[in-house]
């Protein structure tokens, strides 16, 4: 690869993109040396405003930017109009752009030295570095050698040119997105009883609703957007939250089931025993489904009375929740975050929601359905399209009309296509510390954090030849564990588009540019594919709407078929759409609408409406398993089991962004707490604010102490925002999804 290299203020540019100039002009990533721009040229400066979806949770709110003379955002609200949020934003959106200006920003390449010291170097330094140690490992150990571990904080159009550019370029196997912390049960479950992962929903069915049910879903925190959605319903509606904790919106509902921690499976099959028992029951919907005899056979033992001991809820209690959640004409939806989803048998329990779900016929009609919300900003994006789990576009690996199908659209040899997804987060973690992976690239994300006992990554790093961390900051945990840092633009500075909780595209747009010689992760890839010298299967994605384009057209009869949406200014006038869209129910629509005033696609669209799944037969499959014992109950040593969760609204996972915002940082505790019930402190002698120690099998950690009665006996809750949370957490993982159990492990607390 030819470089041009400019004065030392000025980055090296690879000569290839030099002759790329529209797009790059077109994508304000680039800083004011980054591929020599200067300012955006006057033909396009923007408006006084533009809009962009924020970069946080999977809500997917709109936000507008507002913009100076030199089209750098100086302020922004939310958008008013968007069906998403209505007007409204959270703590962290309206602070959105104050991460960008962070004194730790990464702003050029960073490699280990002899010393062990991260030192500056160029970007021609840093791509011959990447390239020639990941070839070196490739021919002396072999292409299951490394792996990449990436995010769901991304848009799906890098995701898929980092998934695609790794296993069909460079010839590497491995690879798993950050999505399989937070929505691998939700994409597994779906995918057993659908066929293909479908959330059913529309927001819009919060405020359809006469019941709402939230498991393991504290929305008022981790989605209050969502909760104001609730807020909006006229329809009285019955809000049932079923957690261990009476969180802040167990406190705001009309009932509170304070189950026993991992009791669900138990609860769900009594409430489908007492539904079936009583005939309170869908026969049409049934007719739609496989397994059902099979089904009702298994519930029959599961009387509310057997459930008692395992869910901490009397038997006339489940006997009512039945009645709510079966009563003829109410419409019930189920809602589930990772308190289902971060569990050893998390799969089960969401089908155990979708089975009610169908047995009552409660899905594909308004107010209805077995609904997850997910919780990164692009993580069905990332279920979509970061070529792990699924073959990019929605296809399956292991199908041969579908890799043939791959490998003629994207011009990539059919041989390149493996037959099977990667190897999930944990087992390419598990590979490393048995030393048959020698190098991770670590992508928008920090493990060294985030990860389930975080412990083992550091004692794994030695046995690691080589690790790069590509992100917005060089000061992660994962980042200062790096041989070689990338730095890497974040959302406010660059293009791409989101897919939130609903199945809705959107676009985010740049409103800043990049600092230093920062570039955006598409650029990054664009290097990377020219020097390792596969730059030709890449020649046509020139930028983000371009690869857009590719990867639309890559869609075509899937059922997230979204070849109907012509680009971002079509997302950007329809208010984001949600999948599917293909173009023949787009002209179908369009013909509709020239003979009456109705849009050409409704902003709101749910699925399975027409009773028609996406498994061979067409019906929904009911799946069910025994409940498994918890993997790590308390004990004498360890008495009190650790729940872990979201802690604030204005935090967000490990605080890589919200901790640079002065305004957040007042909204949450600055150190690690631990909520415990006030019998408990007195029983230990620990006082309100005392500074504690609490310890795992794996760890310990210490916290200020917070008694709280909204925690049971015999428990604890740490948010799991602090980098010392993980030190303790369980390594058990959901059989199915592989997922980690995040929320339930045997520790002790001491003052």
């Amino acid at each position: 690869m030819r470089l041009i290299s400019n004065s030392p203020a000025t980055p090296v540019i690879p000569a290839f993109l030099k002759q790329h100039d529209g797009p790059l002009t077109r994508d304000l990533v680039q800083a004011p040396g980054d591929f020599g721009l200067g300012k955006v040229p006057a033909r396009l400066k923007p408006a006084a405003t533009t809009t962009s979806i924020c970069g946080y949770c999977a809500t997917g709110c709109q936000l507008k930017l507002h913009l100076d003379d030199d089209g750098r955002a100086i302020n922004l609200s939310p958008q008013a109009n968007y069906p998403v949020n209505l007007g409204m934003a959270c703590p962290k959106g309206w602070q959105a752009l104050d991460p960008l200006a962070a004194p730790d920003r990464g702003t050029t390449p960073l490699l280990r030295d002899a010393n062990g010291r991260l030192q500056p170097i160029d970007w021609a330094t840093a791509i011959d570095t990447f390239v020639s140690r990941f070839r070196d490992i490739q021919t002396r150990h072999g292409s299951d050698a490394a792996a990449y571990l990436s995010t769901g904080q991304i848009p799906f159009e890098e995701m898929a040119f980092l998934g695609c550019l790794w296993r069909f370029g460079m010839g590497f196997h491995h690879g798993d997105a950050n999505t399989r912390q937070c929505m691998a049960t939700a994409v597994t479950a779906y995918k057993q009883s659908f066929g293909f992962d479908a959330p059913p929903y529309t927001y819009a069915d919060f405020e359809e609703s006469d019941v709402i049910v939230l498991v393991g879903a504290n929305l008022c925190i981790a989605h209050p957007i969502l909760w104001q959605r609730i807020m909006r319903n006229r329809r009285a509606p019955k809000i049932i939250v079923i957690d261990p904790r009476a969180t802040e919106t167990a406190q705001a509902a009309t009932h509170h089931l304070q189950l026993r921690p991992k009791g669900d499976l138990a609860l769900y099959y009594a409430l489908a025993h007492c539904i079936l028992r009583d005939g309170r029951i869908d026969p049409a919907s049934i007719e739609r489904t496989e397994g059902f005899d099979e089904f009702a056979a298994f519930v029959k033992d599961f009387t509310p009375d057997s459930a008692v001991e395992a869910t901490g809820i009397p038997a006339e209690t489940i006997e009512a929740i039945a009645r709510d959640v079966s009563e003829p004409g109410k419409r019930v939806s189920w809602w589930w975050t990772m308190g289902i989803n971060q569990s050893y048998e998390g799969v089960r329990t969401a089908q155990a929601i979708i089975n009610l779900s169908l047995i009552t016929g409660n899905i594909g009609k308004p107010g209805t359905g077995p609904n997850s919300i997910t919780g990164q900003c692009n993580a069905m994006g990332s279920r979509l399209f970061s070529n792990t789990t699924s073959l990019v576009g929605g296809h399956d690996f292991g199908n041969e009309l579908h890799r043939a199908k791959v490998s003629e659209m994207l011009g990539v040899p059919l041989a390149s296509i493996p037959t099977e997804p990667t190897i999930a987060y944990d087992e390419i973690l598990r590979a490393a510390e048995d030393g048959k992976i020698k190098a991770l690239w670590i992508v928008a994300t920090n493990p060294f954090h985030s990860w389930i006992d975080s412990g083992r990554l550091e004692r794994l790093r030695d046995k690691l030849e080589f690790l790069v961390v590509q992100d917005m900051y060089h000061s992660t945990e994962s980042a200062r564990a790096a041989d070689l840092f990338l730095p890497a633009a974040g959302w406010g500075e660059k293009s791409g588009c989101f897919i939130n909780s609903e199945r809705r595209i959107a676009p985010i747009r740049p409103a800043r540019r990049a600092p230093g010689q920062t570039l955006s992760d598409f650029r990054i890839f664009q290097l990377i594919a020219h020097a390792w010298g596969c730059g030709d299967l890449f020649e046509k994605w020139t930028d983000p709407e371009a690869a857009f384009r590719i990867l639309r057209d890559l869609t075509i009869d899937r059922p997230c078929d979204i070849t109907g949406i012509s680009g971002y200014d079509h997302l950007d006038r329809a208010g984001g759409i949600q999948w599917p869209l293909g173009r023949a129910a787009l002209q179908a629509a369009a013909s509709v609408e020239a003979h009456s005033q109705d849009p050409p696609h409704s902003t709101e669209r749910r699925l399975f409406s027409d009773g028609i799944y996406y498994t061979p037969s067409g019906k929904a499959r009911l799946l069910f398993s025994p409940p498994a014992p918890m993997p790590e109950p308390p004990d004498a040593e360890h008495p009190f089991l650790l729940l872990t969760g979201r802690g604030s609204s204005s935090q967000w996972h490990t605080q890589t962004r919200t901790s640079k915002s002065d305004i957040l940082r007042k909204l949450y505790p600055s150190g690690a707490y631990v909520e415990i019930h006030p019998r408990d402190a007195r029983a230990l002698g620990i006082v309100d604010h005392q500074i504690v120690t609490v310890r795992s099998r794996r760890g310990s950690m210490i916290a200020t102490a917070y008694l709280a009665p909204t925690v049971q006996r015999g428990q604890l809750f740490i948010p799991m925002h602090y980098p010392e949370v993980n030190r303790l957490t369980h390594p058990s993982f959901d059989p199915h999804s592989r997922q980690p159990n995040y929320k339930a492990c045997a520790v002790a607390i001491v003052p």
